[in-house]
């Protein structure tokens, strides 16, 4: 029994000594790793994604510098006048309105252009008509439309329009032979066009009051 005691208190001893060393903090311990399923592991971290932003493509404006500030009054005298609503229209004018000229049809030009216009166009489509020539021609595109002018004088505006198109331009004889141009090949043409119109007033249609050649 003695020596059980003496063991005892040697063992004591020796655990005393052992944490005196070992159980105390020095400041110099290094962290103790950390269990797997704890550890954050660098690559796996979200990376913000580095975006490049998009070129933006350059707002085309329908109209030339110097136009600008008829556009303006033009715009301050009827607010629900809209530039791009105009050239889109003024391209389908320009559609129609050679169409009826081609084919002689002054009932339809008459609603689209203007008294002084309309006789012209009248003239041409009578001294056509006498020398047996029939006009077979076709717009193939419309490639630039283009407002290079516009004014406003009290209430009548005019604007003017560039139209940059491909033709394809024949004239035939009373038999139908063609004399002049060719089916096959399409012509640049550069017009430029005035429409007018009395801004406010119950007739929304602007009518083509000038013609002439780029």
């Amino acid at each position: 029994m003695f020596y059980i005691v003496l063991l005892a208190m040697v063992a004591a001893f020796l655990a005393l000594r052992l944490y005196s060393v070992l159980g105390k903090r020095t400041g110099h311990e290094q962290p103790l790793p950390k269990p797997a399923e704890d550890r954050v592991v660098a690559s796996a971290l979200p990376r913000a994604v580095e975006t490049t932003a998009e070129p933006r493509e350059p707002v085309v404006k329908p109209f030339e510098g110097n136009a600008e500030p008829g556009i303006r009054a033009i715009i301050a005298a009827e607010q629900g006048f809209d530039v791009n609503r105009f050239v889109d229209g003024a391209q389908a004018a320009y559609r129609m309105i050679l169409e009826a000229f081609w084919k002689g049809d002054e009932d339809t030009l008459r609603d689209l252009v203007s008294p002084d216009v309309g006789r012209a166009f009248s003239d041409a489509i009578a001294a056509r008509e006498a020398a047996g020539q029939v006009l077979d021609n076709r717009l193939v595109s419309i490639d630039k439309a283009t407002i290079t002018g516009a004014s406003l004088q009290g209430k009548e505006a005019r604007i003017t329009v560039r139209f940059d198109a491909l033709i394809a331009a024949v004239t035939r004889d009373a038999e139908g032979n063609v004399i002049a141009g060719s089916t096959s090949d399409a012509l640049e043409t550069h017009d430029i066009w005035t429409f007018a119109r009395t801004l406010r007033s119950s007739d929304p249609n602007w009518k083509l009051s000038d013609t002439d050649e780029a």
